[in-house]
């Protein structure tokens, strides 16, 4: 990682205050180059606290870019951090409505050239797509980082029409812990306690929205880009990583916007291609959008559109669970879908075959023992060692596997699989799970891609229609996309299942499925192997980033592990220890000192599917011990179910030094309807 010395100008940093129509205040940091004249605006919007939470990673890139000539803006969303006003639902219209404004409020400041252009990741870059949709005036330009565009099936909410357990529960854990947070004193002055009160009483858990929305409705249509993209004029730099759940997001938006796009998939997890968190190499982002933000929002012409439509990373074979940086090379396409790319189908009665099926048995039943899914990984991995799937043998074993002879030569995948199975079932609700893994010679199975369909969507996402008892039907489910490349030797495994928790809750009812393979394919986009040849290669800088500030991190003396797995032999019990990693204490260069602790855990009997059970736990402290200021948020919540209705749980406590000064709980049983 570079830290460049100097740049082409020197910077100057301020936190100012942007007003709203209705006298709300966001807090905001800007860094801003020395010079007379004014210069392009970019802007970051997020939840996450610009004063601590995500101090570190604002420094490396916005006073990068103020030092290469743009006005460089972080802002705290209503409601969080230092802003005023209350916490909102995700991605509401107040907050987009606010987006616009900040958008609007920058051009018309007398050093911006009118010009903006607006990045993030994650939530970020979602906002960052939603705001383009909005098309305000001076918005030119987005690079959207690990987003999405759907944000009922790709969001971590639902999967394949399927209710995600540990995501959704986690993440509205983590969110009601995070915006929990007080204001800073050392920002706001002595309001922070009535701000906080406030904030405090105006929580909800996102939980019970989601819950409450089982099927594509509205309430995710609402900030999905992908109902419209059409409505997007702004240049677009859709990035993602083939180790995070919304890399379709970046196929679906080079393949339907009309206006200037571009696509780049590289190895990373959910984070920037330029941290160097594992898997990698990490590359030269920085210095790539910048490329884009000149070429759109200063009208230089940097080349970046003579680049191929998609970038993307192609690795080299490895073994289950590799990290670090991987082997592999970049490709090219020039329009999405590839002409290099075409579909070849795999049949489960020839190509692909099970063992153990008697001679002449028409349909192979599936069914899966709860825990199927404890080796699934982290469902957004952000480069922790225990992120990525282990070996999934384990898991083959609970699953029925059709398998290929060893390939005779390399095969290249680039896109997104898709399946088309031929099922009886003999319950009204089930799911089906599909794993690709590439299996080695010494029997390793490294995890390729996944994808899940909830049988009662299986007709559309907007509506949830009971499977007949005992009926037979053909289904279509798509994996999520990937490259890979299947060496020589190896063999391709599709691995059925009717269960994968915590990763997908499980239905009522423990019935399974079964399959017919005569009727049943596996298409696989392949990639031509020749379909380089002639091309120019694909190269990026190393990584360079402004040095950040000098955070102290101290860890706990006994660290949890990362992903515990436990079994109870006697019960049947199984229980997965997630800790999401925010163990520890950070100090700060203003004083301020923060300690997380959150630990996640998720329980199922192997016989039960309404015994799954999922709970986290998050303490927050703040405090600056030479102000006297010390705050404690800590929080509890808990999703169970039965056949009929999940029921959501939380708590919350917040301190002022040893004192409680706020204390809540809630509860809601949701009906169970698609999910």
């Amino acid at each position: 990682m570079r830290h460049p010395d100097a740049y082409p100008y020197r910077i100057t940093r301020e936190d100012l205050r942007i007003p709203m129509a209705d006298g709300v205040e966001l807090y905001a940091r800007l860094w801003r180059p020395v010079t007379e004249e004014p210069v392009p605006a970019l802007l970051e919007y997020l939840p996450y606290r610009l004063t601590d939470w995500t101090a570190p990673r604002d420094a490396e890139r916005h006073p990068w870019y103020a030092g290469h000539g743009y006005a460089s803006v972080r802002v705290d969303i209503r409601g969080h951090g230092n802003s005023g006003g209350l916490p909102g639902g995700e991605h509401d219209a107040q907050e987009l409505a606010d987006g616009v404004a900040v958008v609007e409020w920058l051009a018309a400041r007398p050093w911006c050239t009118g010009r903006v252009g607006v990045f993030g990741i994650g939530w970020g870059g979602t906002g960052a797509l939603q705001l383009a949709a909005l098309a305000p005036e001076p918005l030119r330009a987005v690079v959207a980082v690990c987003a999405t565009d759907d944000r009922y099936d790709n969001d971590a909410r639902y999967l394949g029409g399927s209710v995600l357990g540990a995501d959704l529960h986690a993440r509205s854990a983590g969110l009601l812990a995070l915006a929990a947070r007080p204001p800073d004193p050392r920002y706001v002055g002595d309001q922070w306690r009535r701000l906080w009160l406030a904030r405090l009483a105006a929580l909800e858990p996102h939980s019970h929205a989601w819950l409450s929305h089982q099927t594509r409705d509205d309430y995710w249509r609402h900030g999905s880009v992908g109902e419209r993209y059409g409505a997007i004029g702004a240049a677009v730099l859709a990035v993602g990583g083939w180790a995070d759940p919304h890399r379709d997001t970046v196929l679906r938006l080079v393949e339907h916007l009309r206006g200037p796009v571009r696509g780049l998939i590289g190895p990373w997890p959910h984070q920037y291609p330029d941290r160097g968190l594992p898997p990698g190499p990490a590359i030269g982002f920085l210095q790539e959008t910048l490329r884009w933000w000149d070429q759109w929002l200063k009208d230089q012409e940097t080349g970046i559109m003579a680049e191929p439509r998609l970038r993307s990373w192609m690795p080299e074979p490895a073994p289950p669970g590799a990290t670090g940086d991987l082997a592999g090379r970049w490709i090219g396409e020039d329009q999405w879908p590839s002409d290099d790319v075409r579909e070849i189908h795999y049949g489960l009665a020839d190509t692909l075959r099970t063992a153990g099926t008697p001679e002449g048995e028409r349909f192979v039943p599936v069914h899966s023992p709860q825990h199927t899914g404890t080796d699934a990984g982290r469902y957004r991995p952000v480069g922790a060692a225990a992120d990525l799937p282990p070996d999934q043998r384990a898991e083959d074993g609970r699953s029925v596997c059709f398998d290929t002879s060893p390939l005779a030569e390399r095969l290249e995948i680039l896109g997104r699989p898709t399946l088309q199975l031929r099922l009886r079932c003999p319950a009204a609700r089930g799911q089906v799970v599909a794993r690709l893994c590439d299996v080695a010679p010494d029997g390793s199975a490294r995890l390729v891609t996944r994808g899940v369909l909830n049988l009662a969507t299986r007709q559309g996402r907007e509506q949830a229609v009971l499977w007949e008892p005992g009926a037979v039907a053909e289904v279509a489910l798509e994996l999520s996309g990937i490259a890979h490349a299947f060496a020589p030797g190896h063999r391709i495994r599709l691995a059925l299942s009717s269960a994968y928790w915590p990763w997908v809750w499980p239905q009522p009812g423990a019935a399974g499925f079964e399959v017919d393979p005569g009727h049943s394919a596996l298409m696989l986009p392949v990639r031509h192997l020749a379909a380089d040849v002639g091309r120019a290669p694909i190269a990026f800088a190393e990584p360079e980033q402004a040095a950040g500030p000098e955070v102290r991190h101290t860890t706990a003396s006994d660290p949890r592990p990362e992903r515990l797995v436990v079994q109870d032999v006697a019960a049947g019990e199984w229980r997965l220890e997630v800790d999401p990693s925010h163990q520890g204490s950070r100090s700060y260069p203003d004083g301020l000192i923060c300690t997380e602790q959150a630990l996640e855990t998720y329980r199922i009997r192997e016989d039960d599917p309404l015994s799954a059970a999922a709970r986290a736990a998050w303490t927050i402290r703040l405090e600056r011990p030479e102000d006297g200021w010390d705050v404690t948020v800590q929080t509890r919540s808990e999703i169970g179910c039965d056949a009929e209705a999940f029921t959501a749980r939380s708590h919350l406590t917040a301190w002022e030094g040893g004192a409680v000064v706020f204390e809540r709980d809630w509860e809601q049983r949701i009906p169970r309807t698609a999910g």
